[in-house]
């Protein structure tokens, strides 16, 4: 029986804008997918690339993605709290409801806030103005240099650096590495300020990874699980969308002009950091595949 390639949505929260995150700058993530063969050769996944709509009104894609063929939706949240209509908030939230994979991820502050309003992973996010961390602890700055902004901040080191992982209680399959020592992911592309996450209780999620601080060493969470059953699909909150973005994986391929932190070229200089990274997309694009990614993905 033919086995067609799992259908994967790689999708922002602004309308195509050069100087920003759009989705052009995640595009080593969407050939490292669309690479990946089965033993039979035949593709893995199907990936989709796309930027919402203008703003102001549903986006005609995200509105109906529960009524698509679409099996997961990585949804890079880069707005300034507008990226979301609640028609796609309603849809996307359906789309999981029915088995969807889901990962939300956002960064620093408020960005990405329009994610709030998503049916269980949006009350995974804690921003400044919304849904602040429960732990005051966590509700002031973090990183000291970028001064406009503020908490939550986390600084975990350069872009185009990496940093070094906590895995939290058993490891979950998302961070699976048989070619590591541990037999887990070890290191994540850094950034000098993550966005802000935690487990809500009575959603069937846990935290799986977390950070340190290179400023405070205070720790974060970098990972949230949603584990499928009654209340739908398989999900995974982020702490930043940076540890899927060109620009983290190699600086060389340029950043919005608003960036301004001195980056880092560590990750592309260990072979090992930059494989792990590999290995934790592919692990979460099959593992947000439930019993279709069950041929497993190849490096």
């Amino acid at each position: 029986m033919d086995r067609r390639p799992v259908r994967i949505l790689l999708q922002t929260t602004i309308p195509v804008t050069e100087d920003d995150w759009s989705i052009a700058r995640f595009s080593k993530l969407g050939a490292l997918l669309a690479a990946q063969r089965d033993a039979q050769g035949r593709p893995l996944y199907e990936v989709t690339q796309r930027d919402r709509g203008p703003l102001g009104a549903p986006d005609p894609v995200l509105s109906t993605l529960d009524a698509s063929d679409f099996d997961q939706l990585w949804l890079f949240a880069v707005d300034a709290g507008d990226g979301l209509a609640p028609e796609d908030c309603a849809a996307i939230s359906r789309f999981r409801a029915r088995g969807g994979g889901l990962l939300v991820t956002r960064d620093h502050m408020d960005l990405g806030s329009s994610v709030r309003r998503l049916a269980g992973l949006g009350s995974a996010h804690h921003f400044h103005s919304t849904n602040p961390d429960p732990d005051p602890v966590k509700r002031q700055v973090d990183d000291p240099f970028t001064t406009y902004i503020s908490w939550p901040n986390f600084h975990s080191g350069a872009n185009g650096d990496f940093q070094e992982i906590e895995v939290v209680g058993a490891t979950h399959p998302v961070l699976a590495n048989e070619r590591s020592p541990t037999g887990a992911i070890r290191f994540l592309p850094s950034h000098p300020h993550e966005g802000g996450i935690g487990a809500p209780e009575g959603e069937g999620a846990r935290v799986i990874a977390r950070g340190r601080s290179q400023v405070t060493g205070a720790p974060f969470n970098i990972a949230v699980a949603f584990e499928p059953g009654e209340r739908g699909g398989p999900g995974l909150a982020q702490s930043t969308f940076h540890h899927f973005a060109d620009y983290n994986w190699d600086t060389r391929a340029g950043s919005p002009s608003f960036v301004d932190e001195p980056p880092g070229d560590a990750l592309q200089r260990c072979p090992e950091a930059l494989a792990d990274t590999h290995r934790y997309a592919l692990n979460v694009a099959a593992w947000l595949a439930g019993s279709r990614g069950d041929a497993g993905p190849e490096t």
